[in-house]
């Protein structure tokens, strides 16, 4: 069996989101911090295994004040809940370049099981420094409600302030010392 484990490389990498906002336009945020590590198994790529953790105070969404709410307790509740947590439980690759990873995705205290359709192919690259990369993206969608993010706002003409779909996309790039 030949394994090989990679981490994340945290300046290359970030999780992005997306959500509808009054029912007619989608904000986007990221979060910055995305840490974690990567196991191959190069003669079984379907025993492989992931594990990410991101730091909610490192959400950006480009408005200071939104930033500030979604880390209350009214959202994340980053005090309480600080990371957001994917560990995979399988992984199977469906073409050369593409794998659906079946995990736990736990965020706000409650654990789901989701599924992240992923891209990127297991050729590695050689950076200027020696150091062997791979990279990947991943995505997948949830709703904010099976995870206990249940605020909201009643719109006087009918609907809500935020969406409960949620998209979420991760680029991460991880590295293997030469």
């Amino acid at each position: 069996m030949s394994m090989t484990t990679y981490s994340v490389d945290p300046a290359h990498s970030s999780a992005h989101f997306s959500v509808k906002h009054l029912m007619i336009s989608t904000v986007r945020g990221e979060f910055a911090a995305v840490t974690g590590s990567l196991t191959i198994d190069a003669d079984n790529h379907n025993a492989s295994h992931v594990e990410t953790s991101i730091d909610v105070n490192s959400i950006h969404t480009g408005q200071p004040d939104r930033d500030t709410h979604l880390k209350s307790t009214d959202f994340f509740d980053a005090a309480t809940f600080p990371t957001i947590e994917f560990k995979s439980t399988s992984v199977f690759k469906t073409t050369d370049d593409e794998a659906t990873v079946n995990g736990d995705l736990t965020m706000h205290g409650v654990t789901r099981e989701v599924a992240l359709k992923v891209e990127g192919e297991l050729n590695e690259v050689k950076d200027p420094w020696g150091n062997l990369r791979l990279g990947f993206t991943a995505q997948t969608k949830i709703k904010r409600s099976e995870f206990g993010l249940t605020w909201n706002a009643a719109l006087e003409a009918g609907g809500v302030m935020v969406g409960d779909d949620i998209t979420i996309t991760l680029d991460v790039q991880f590295v293997k010392s030469a």
